[in-house]
Order: structure tokens, then sequence, then C-alpha cells
């Protein structure tokens, strides 16, 4: 007998998924739907509000597979931070709250190619990456935060950081963006030229 005939004869199997693993699929559809959505509406504001589904799926996700810590880092950080700075930076550049004709430039088929290479590639090194890994059980949970903790101030504390102050040069950016030209004035005389 197979070991995965075996596997499903004594108990849960692939054949046979629990509750969670079903939540997990559809959660997965609709965060995948989101963000096909996100990249393909015409509308930034819409496009930013996609983004907030696509991000909570995500963070539901991480809830499914007991790494509490890291969905409210998600929510947090993502949802709340990052989705109100691309809403912030919509506002203070006057970029155009309806349709917008400019954000589709004729190259769909071509970043459609782009993307499913991508996500082959980054699907192929994942699985070769963690092919023979296993989780020991009885360290500390993968997703706690004494774990997550560790992790991120040994081994990402650089990426974060650098990360934090991309996105304060892109909130500085906006604000200059915004900001109104001023009239140029005459040097002597401290009028403005006409």
């Amino acid at each position: 007998m197979s070991p995965a005939v075996h596997l499903a004869a004594t108990g849960h199997g692939f054949l046979s998924p629990t509750g969670v693993e079903i939540a997990f699929l559809l959660v997965g559809i609709a965060t995948l739907g989101a963000a096909v959505l996100t990249v393909t509406t015409k509308q930034l504001v819409h496009a930013a509000l996609w983004l907030v589904v696509a991000l909570g799926g995500i963070a539901v996700e991480y809830l499914l597979l007991t790494a509490e810590f890291i969905a409210w880092v998600q929510v947090l950080i993502y949802v709340g931070s990052v989705v109100v700075l691309l809403l912030f930076g919509l506002m203070l550049t006057k970029a155009p709250i309806g349709p917008s004709p400019d954000a589709d430039s004729g190259n769909r088929p071509a970043a459609l190619a782009v993307a499913v290479a991508a996500a082959g590639v980054l699907v192929w090194v994942v699985v070769d990456a963690f092919r023979t890994t296993w989780i020991e059980l009885d360290k500390g949970v993968q997703g706690s935060t004494a774990v997550s903790g560790e992790s991120l101030f040994r081994h990402w504390v650089l990426p974060f950081e650098a990360l934090s102050v991309l996105l304060l040069a892109a909130l500085v950016g906006a604000i200059v963006l915004s900001r109104k030209t001023a009239e140029p004035r005459d040097a002597l005389s401290g009028k403005e030229k006409r």
C-alpha cells in the first residue's frame, strides 16, 4: 500500500480536508481575485481599496496558519499604514479620482506573460528551497511572537529599516509634489514677475 493511500485510510489526508483547509482555500481564492482587481481596475482609489481587501485576505490566511502576531503586523503595517500612505499620496498629488485612461498602457499581454513567468519562477524557487525542510514541533511555535521577534531583530533589521526610510521618502516626495509652485520673484524689488 502506498504511503498516500495509507495516510488517507488511517486518518486525515489529502482526500479529506479539514474545515481550516477549506477556509484557507476559499480565502486564498478571494485574495487572488482582489489582487487581480487591484491591478486591472482603471480607478486608482478603487485599486487602493481592492489592495486593502487583498492584504486583509493575507492577514486572514496568517490567522488560519496560527501565526497571530504576523497577522496583526500585516493588518497594522500594510493595511493600516501602507494603504493609508498610498491614499494620502493620491490625494496630495491630486491624482484623478475617476476612471483614468492613462492607467491602461495597452501592454496587457506582455504584462500578463511577465506576471505568469515571475509567478512560475517564484513557486519553483520556494518549492526548491523548502523541499527538505521539516518543522520541529518541540521548538517554539513558528508564528509566535518570540520566534518572529528573534528572527526579525536578528536577520531582518536592515531590510525593515530600509523599508521605513523608503516609506518616509515616498511621503516626503508626495508632499513636495503637492506643493504649489511659487511665482518667481524679482531679486531686487521683491515683486512677483508676470
